[in-house]
């Protein structure tokens, strides 16, 4: 079967809708509610639709489609400029040293200070793959398309990335940490809360949230226990970032404490290896295995393929050539599959 990704569409509602009640809960940006989905795809016609190629707050859905069938099987986003309709809140990791002369010791406590640091930044995120497709490199190509989608339009993101993770959720759908420290203070449990937030925005927490440091001493082991680690199922998702060149730089969510990553955006390594090609042959073997890419903005489209040099140009299969219906002398965007 032949995957591509492609510009998500007003009739791609109910697909996404059926995949957001898959996520489990703790999965923001892919909210099991059908009007903020709506929302989301609404904001996203209007992203691919601004003429204007500049740095602004949009937000692009990409989605996974079976060629064959026509099926929506996947989803992610890109978010071009963080915190700027809500503050973009994150937990910074830090250290707080003091000496005892009395005792000759030195007492060092990792201390949480809700910090607004990251705003501003392109963001990552709401990657999700149907249960059914867990296969066959399609998470990966779902995770590299949103880099080659940014490399073709790069005027329209900032200079910082970041790629916020799921964190440790409990087999009830709970979040020791959230139990552990916010919660305390909203009388929500943690369900509640991400789909407040995932439906309204987070400005409650504004609102809400202890202004100052919190101990890590002073929680729950439980709590302590989860703080920057990912949820099980997105280790592998972790593990693509930092192949990309994202590091865990002691960010962490807010609602449930995993890892928020992050680096420079002309650093990404598909984005640094992609390269821009003309099309000089379509032909049967095409060469090494390579991910592809099409067309601006709502006409993007990419897939896997297979890339040679050939003359001034390059050659690429027919089979890629047909999902993304590339014709020669097309320009493209390709970079090494490994």
């Amino acid at each position: 079967m032949t995957f591509r990704i492609r510009s998500a569409r007003d009739e791609d509602l109910q697909p996404l809708y059926e995949m957001a009640k898959l996520t489990g809960g703790g999965f923001t940006n892919l909210p099991a509610d059908r009007a903020a989905l709506k929302t989301k795809l609404a904001r996203s016609h209007d992203a691919f639709a601004r003429a204007d190629d500049s740095l602004a707050d949009d937000l692009f859905v990409l989605v996974l489609e079976n060629v064959a069938t026509g099926e929506v099987r996947g989803t992610c986003q890109i978010f071009t400029q963080v915190g700027q309709r809500y503050p973009f809140y994150s937990y910074r990791i830090g250290t707080l040293a003091q000496h005892s002369a009395e005792l000759g010791r030195t007492f060092r406590a990792d201390m949480l200070s809700l910090t607004t640091d990251l705003e501003g930044c392109s963001e990552v995120g709401g990657l999700f793959l149907h249960p059914g497709e867990r296969a066959g490199g399609l998470g990966m190509l779902l995770a590299r398309s949103r880099y080659l989608f940014i490399a073709r339009h790069r005027a329209r993101f900032a200079d910082r990335i970041l790629a916020e993770l799921r964190g440790v959720i409990d087999e009830a759908g709970g979040s020791p940490f959230w139990d552990g420290l916010a919660g305390r203070f909203f009388g929500m449990n943690f369900q509640d809360a991400d789909q407040f937030n995932a439906v309204r925005g987070h400005q409650f927490i504004a609102d809400l949230f202890p202004k100052h440091p919190i101990y890590v001493a002073m929680l729950s082991d439980s709590a302590r226990a989860s703080i920057g680690l990912p949820h099980p199922s997105g280790r592998a998702a972790m593990r693509m970032l930092e192949n990309e060149g994202f590091a865990f730089e002691n960010y962490i969510d807010i609602f449930d404490g995993g890892p928020t990553m992050t680096t420079k955006t002309d650093n990404v390594r598909t984005i640094h290896e992609a390269r821009v090609s003309r099309v000089a042959a379509i032909d049967e073997d095409g060469g090494d295995a390579a991910l592809v890419a099409t067309g601006t903005l709502a006409d993007f489209r990419s897939a896997y393929g297979r890339v040679r040099t050939c003359g001034d140009g390059v050659a690429i299969d027919r089979t890629c050539a047909a999902a993304l219906g590339i014709t020669e002398n097309e320009e493209i965007s390709h970079v090494g599959r490994a």
